[in-house]
């Protein structure tokens, strides 16, 4: 859903890819958010959430019933021990993420400007009709890519600590200054709008003025059955309908 959501969140269910990497955990693409809050609500399936941090590197349980979230900054991959991994996923700041907030751990060559970094993270797998199995191919080389990466730098954390970090949050910071030309007028038109909006019900309410309640109303959020291929796993979004 879009930034009319409460509180200008996003909401989306992922199911997490169930393919093996090179160290033998199935999952998705490692990344990070420079901008994003993002929260995990388990709904099926296991697995663990890995972590890298101000603390370091951590591994988190996923079971049903977990609620986990993590900041800007942390490098995070979903990994599915089961197989059925799906988690509800609620994301602050909609549409930042879907605008270059996200960036992968792909190895440094890679990191060097948006051009660079636009290539590998392109979901290209040429003619659009070419069907689920050219899209799942051009997704994995994408995980596999990061997923190189990611490893590199994981052991560079458990080798130094978090200040090996630095140099892809340094990468990360320069990739999403480079897209983030419209983030100002998506957040201006999404959190900050509604925090202005509750400012303003906030002062009626001082006043005991109702009028803005008489304008009430219930929105429905709309499932196709449609999934893409994310960073995690397949996502499936609602979209906001007409009534």
């Amino acid at each position: 859903m879009g930034s009319s959501f409460p509180g200008a969140t996003g909401l989306s269910e992922i199911s997490i890819y169930d393919w093996p990497g090179a160290d033998g955990a199935a999952g998705g693409s490692p990344h990070l958010h420079t901008a994003s809050t993002e929260a995990y609500v388990v709904q099926e399936g296991a697995g663990r959430l890995e972590t890298l941090d101000s603390n370091g590197f951590t591994s988190t349980p996923l079971v049903p019933g977990t609620v986990l979230w993590f900041t800007p900054g942390t490098v995070h991959r979903a990994i599915n021990d089961s197989g059925d991994l799906k988690v509800l996923v609620v994301m602050q700041n909609a549409g930042l993420p879907e605008r270059g907030d996200a960036v992968m751990t792909f190895p440094p060559e890679h990191l060097v400007d948006a051009a660079v970094y636009r290539r590998a993270a392109v979901l290209d797998h040429g003619d659009a009709d070419a069907g689920l199995a050219a899209a799942e191919n051009a997704a994995r080389r994408r995980r596999d890519l990061a997923l190189e990466g990611y490893l590199e730098l994981k052991e560079a954390v458990l080798r130094s600590g978090p200040r090996a970090l630095g140099d892809f949050h340094a990468a990360a910071a320069r990739l999403a200054g480079s897209m983030n030309g419209t983030w100002g007028r998506v957040l201006a038109g999404g959190a900050v709008q509604q925090a202005e909006t509750t400012r303003q019900q906030l002062r009626s309410l001082d006043t005991a003025e109702s009028f803005y309640l008489s304008k009430a109303r219930t929105t429905m959020g709309k499932r196709e059955n449609h999934r893409i291929f994310g960073m995690c796993g397949r996502i499936q979004a609602w979209e906001l309908s007409d009534n």
